[in-house]
């Protein structure tokens, strides 16, 4: 294609966000330009070598895979949607769960009916409890499953009727609904592992992403590439150029040109000015809104208030490691362990601050488990991860950078080798460590960070179906990828994204599920107190949380129907009977609303979303 074309849609960004916006759009005969800044696409998704070895920099599995034949879900897209190429390897186990100070070590296996025996044979008693939860987890996949499938007209009573679980619980948190089914503490810790995937403890922690995640991972399995995640990367490209797209690498987009209300094209970094009609942006809302919309301008002030009320995700230092033996002769037998002192999340997401933390929960993957060829013969691939707020390493001086990864890297590896008994330091044959700066240097993501938003219940699922169309702040400008339409990412027409040509919204149009993929402030980034002009940013958060009491959700009885709240059944509450559709309800500790009709905000909630409201 000419360098002067105009475009219908430039892609900023070819991350795993940004190739499939790209992807999609160009298969709907949009004519689309993907623009990435490094030489390589993928973003996280890529992979690197160290000597002899070659490491998956990012992706841990992917879930919903019972088999080839039975996948679903992201597997099923990747294989017929998009058509790519890619062999994929099973997942041997979900995951070892090692709780060094409550002396806890257990080998947790798919399938539901498995999962629930294991926690039952390490919790006796529990297998009631936990079934229900289970159930209520199969619930909320389900009613996103039909939202999938039924992503233009989804008829809100039949949701009502068929998923009504999943609307009463859109406000509940994983503790709390955990709670009210009268999970025990010890089982609880058992099915929380992985939390950490999402960097949210379980007390703010949206139930339906978790149950979703959660159930996704245990009842269908999971799988790996057997070429890194890269192999996925490159398949898209392969795929996007076959359709016509065009890809360019080392090609950094400077700005995003907009006017009166509208983009209309990118300015690179070469000073060359690219017209389009849409710009997708794989980039944070936080790095276009602050750093890339010219003039500024254009930047509408709700745009800015908006991603300062939002709480940034974590971000992740990895240890990788090449080993001169094998995972046998190590001792080791799984694929993933979740290693940590114990499973209260809410201490554990405080530690994220601190980076001489001694309470780390490191989520590790022996490559060599689920693909035995990924490193030459009598070797072992090691990648030791853990989760750190950006905030921690902010006070780091560039002097002390090195020393302080370091020091944290023996530290990790000394926890795997204290809890498994294997010797990994004698067997180091290449090491290196990725921090929150390296990945944003390499991404170019606001502080390295790898999950988006975090998906607390004020800002997931139904509050933000209840505000998509608001937040679209400049015509023609849309996001993909982990930091736009995460928990909230519309199945849309071919060949279409919001704002683009080709797609209708309707007011009810619903959501789906994307349960996740997977430092030092960048100087182009502003600081958090210049992102509203001097004001501090949290102030607009705590005022989103605090303006009015949220709705509470009923749970489904396990014995008994929906429990109105009011009695005791046989999870809390003995005597519960009522079915109580007409009764306001609460989880304990929660209080009952006045009014069914208003959101989070205490501002009006349209009339075709109070059917969903509980």
């Amino acid at each position: 294609m000419s360098r002067n074309s105009v475009y219908d849609s430039i892609v900023v960004g070819a991350g795993l966000g940004g190739l499939c916006a790209a992807f999609e759009l160009v298969r709907g005969g949009q004519k689309v330009l993907l623009l990435e800044q490094h030489n390589l696409p993928g973003g996280f998704a890529t992979s690197f070598v160290r000597g002899r070895f070659e490491f998956e920099p990012s992706l841990h599995e992917l879930p919903d895979m019972r088999s080839i034949r039975e996948a679903t879900g992201v597997v099923r897209y990747l294989q017929d949607d998009a058509r790519l190429d890619i062999k994929f390897l099973p997942v041997p186990e979900a995951y070892r769960l090692i709780l060094t100070d409550d002396r806890v070590n257990v080998r947790v296996p798919f399938g539901i009916d498995a999962f629930i025996d294991t926690i039952e044979q390490q919790v006796p008693g529990s297998r009631e409890s936990v079934t229900a939860y289970m159930d209520l987890c199969g619930q909320v996949q389900a009613a996103f499953q039909y939202l999938n499938t039924n992503k233009d007209h989804p008829d809100y009573l039949k949701v009502l009727k068929e998923h009504g679980n999943f609307v009463r619980t859109a406000s509940a948190t994983a503790a709390e609904v955990a709670s009210a089914i009268g999970v025990p503490p010890k089982a609880h810790d058992l099915l929380f592992a992985y939390w950490c995937y999402l960097g949210v403890p379980d007390s703010r922690l949206s139930f339906p992403i978790w149950a979703s995640l959660l159930h996704s991972y245990i009842s269908s399995g999971a799988v790996i590439p057997a070429l890194r995640s890269h192999e996925i990367s490159c398949a898209f490209v392969q795929r996007i150029e076959e359709l016509g797209g065009e890809v360019r690498c080392n090609t950094q987009v400077r700005k995003i040109l907009a006017g009166q209300g509208t983009v209309h094209g990118v300015q690179t970094s070469s000073g060359e000015t690219i017209r389009a009609t849409n710009v997708i942006s794989n980039a944070s809302p936080t790095l276009v809104f602050n750093s890339l919309v010219h003039p500024r301008a254009e930047v509408p002030p709700q745009a800015l208030r908006n991603i300062n009320a939002r709480k940034h995700g974590f971000s992740v230092m990895v240890v990788y490691l090449g080993l001169d033996v094998d995972m046998k002769t190590l001792g080791l037998s799984d694929y993933s362990y979740f290693i940590s002192p114990h499973m209260r999340t809410d201490r554990l997401y405080e530690e994220l601050y601190k980076l001489d933390s001694k309470e780390i929960m490191q989520a590790s993957v022996c490559l060599n488990a689920a693909n035995p060829g990924c490193s030459p013969p009598g070797t072992t691939i090691l990648s030791l991860t853990a989760g750190f707020r950006s905030e921690a390493w902010a006070q780091v001086k560039g002097h002390e950078y090195f020393r302080t990864k370091t020091a944290l890297a023996e530290r990790l590896i000394r926890q795997f080798e204290d809890a498994t008994g294997a010797d990994i330091r004698g067997h180091i044959e290449e090491m290196e460590v990725a921090t929150p700066q390296t990945f944003a240097r390499y991404t170019g993501a606001h502080d390295g960070i790898v999950y988006g938003y975090e998906p607390e219940p004020w800002d997931s699922i139904i509050p933000r179906v209840l505000s998509l169309d608001k937040e679209r702040y400049l015509g023609g400008l849309d996001f993909c990828g982990g930091f736009s339409y995460r928990c909230r990412a519309r199945r849309r027409p071919k060949g279409s994204l919001p704002g683009l040509p080709g797609e209708q919204h309707d007011e009810g149009e619903h959501t789906r599920s994307d349960p996740g993929y997977p430092c030092f402030r960048s100087p182009s980034t502003p600081s958090q107190e210049a992102l509203q002009g001097g004001q501090c940013i949290t102030a607009s958060r705590r005022e989103h949380e605090s303006a009015g009491k949220r709705t509470s959700p009923r749970i489904a009885c396990p014995a008994r129907g929906l429990c109105p709240g009011r009695k005791r059944c046989r999870a809390q509450l003995q005597t519960c009977s009522s079915p109580g559709w007409n009764k306001p309800a609460t989880l304990p500790g929660r209080p009952v609303p006045e009014h069914q009709g208003y959101d989070q905000r205490g501002a009006r909630i349209p009339a075709v979303f109070n059917l969903l409201h509980p």
